[in-house]
């Protein structure tokens, strides 16, 4: 039991706690809860929601009927999810450019083909559940619910790690393909946010100020100090640069790259993910959050390592100011959403892994058999966080964003299923 309690607290509890405490702040008082997550911290031209906006939708449960000439609203919504989200995504990312950059990283070469193709079947499966049972449902609904598509396509890393270790145990095979295939999905899901999700009207030249940020510390803080330390065994400039300036102008660059994608309509908490790749790394991968890891010296070990504690506490906002939902809201959407999830997403994995599997012949993980990829793809249905997110920008605040996010919640009973799956699987946990 210890261990359990070990993984829940390093990975997911106090995203946890803040949902519970959300859920129940929502069901007993619903004004209250709404007025604390629309909050008004500031208002600005700089940084927030559309001030005309806020205005029309909250302004009078405020007590405000007018802003003068400010064009920006920084609520406490938007704090959390829109600013301090990013630093999540920033470290999810950097599990994916290792995975993907260096030598022996988890998702190079023929031994991430089948995960990756599983993938495929993970997202295409809820997405035809969720689009198919809503054109079963009427016109009207479909029409409703269709920009909630991408909802149930996400896969929760934590969770769905934590309860993999439960049904299989520490050293199954499986678990690391499951683990490959969440953060392929999740760097699938960043990609759909990018492109089907813009936060207002697109302005994609401001990109190039994004890019900007990341040549620039790119070749001045990393590229100049590693040329000018060639033939120097003690690489006195990298050296300088790390002890002295640490990730400083990075965080610096990624405040330029986060304002960039704010203006160019993307949503900004995508805003760091350029700056994660400029940062100097190991020369190999040790494994996706490997403990290893915490040994390297290089800094975006560093970095992750250093966010690893602020992350935790920014995901009990996020969960605190995300899943307070009324349980009246349940809705069409959470069917949709959770039949993409329970349903869509096992069938996908599965049948993607199988056909990558046999008929392609890239086989499967020495030690893992067709079963436990059905048990994979159950587990893979729990969506929560991601989920969460998705649903906050596919729909406008109200009743709709609340049933799909419901649907996200609901995804937990995934849990569940993934152990009865098990046994019925005859799984046998290697620890």
């Amino acid at each position: 039991m210890y261990r359990v309690w070990n993984y829940v607290t390093n990975y997911s509890l106090l995203l946890i706690l803040g949902a519970l405490i959300a859920l129940v702040w929502a069901n007993t008082d619903p004004q209250g809860y709404r007025h604390v997550v629309e909050y008004p911290l500031m208002f600005n031209d700089v940084v927030g929601v559309d001030a005309s906006r806020w205005l029309i939708a909250h302004g009078s449960d405020f007590g405000i009927d007018g802003i003068g000439d400010v064009r920006r609203v920084l609520t406490f919504h938007f704090l959390v999810n829109d600013i301090l989200m990013a630093f999540f995504f920033a470290v999810a990312a950097k599990e994916v450019w290792e995975a993907v950059i260096l030598e022996n990283g988890a998702l190079r070469g023929r031994k991430a083909a089948t995960p990756l193709i599983a993938t495929v079947g993970g997202m295409l499966g809820p997405i035809t559940a969720y689009l198919g049972l809503a054109l079963f449902l009427g016109s009207d609904v479909y029409d409703a619910v269709q920009r909630g598509w991408a909802v149930p396509t996400a896969t929760d890393i934590a969770f769905s790690y934590l309860v993999g270790r439960m049904v299989f145990g520490a050293g199954h095979p499986a678990v690391r393909f499951l683990l490959l295939l969440a953060i392929a999905d999740d760097a699938a899901g960043m990609i759909i946010l990018a492109v089907f999700y813009p936060s207002g009207d697109l302005a994609p030249e401001m990109l190039l100020v994004s890019l900007a940020a990341a040549v620039g510390v790119f070749g001045m803080c990393n590229w100049l100090p590693r040329r000018l330390d060639r033939h120097k065994e003690l690489r006195p400039n990298s050296t300088w640069m790390r002890e002295r300036m640490s990730f400083w102008p990075y965080l610096l660059a990624g405040a330029i790259s986060w304002w960039a994608f704010q203006q160019s309509g993307l949503h900004p908490a995508l805003g760091l993910l350029p700056i994660v790749a400029t940062l100097p790394h190991a020369d190999r991968a040790f494994g996706i959050f490997s403990e290893a890891e915490q040994y390297l010296t290089d800094l975006l070990n560093h970095a992750q390592q250093a966010l690893k504690h602020p992350v935790e506490v920014v995901l009990f906002f996020f969960g605190l100011l995300n899943a307070g939902i009324e349980f009246n809201a349940i809705g069409a959407a959470t069917w949709l959403v959770l039949a993409g999830l329970i349903v869509g997403k096992p069938l996908g994995v599965f049948a993607f892994g199988w056909i990558a599997a046999r008929p392609l012949g890239l086989g499967l993980p020495r030690g893992m058999r067709h079963a436990d990829l059905a048990v994979v793809g159950v587990v893979a249905a729990i969506g929560f966080t991601v989920s969460l997110f998705v649903a906050s920008v596919a729909f406008a605040t109200g009743p709709l964003q609340d049933a799909a996010k419901m649907g996200a919640l609901f995804s937990f009973g995934a849990a569940i299923l993934a152990v009865i799956a098990g046994k019925l699987a005859r799984v046998q946990k290697r620890n």
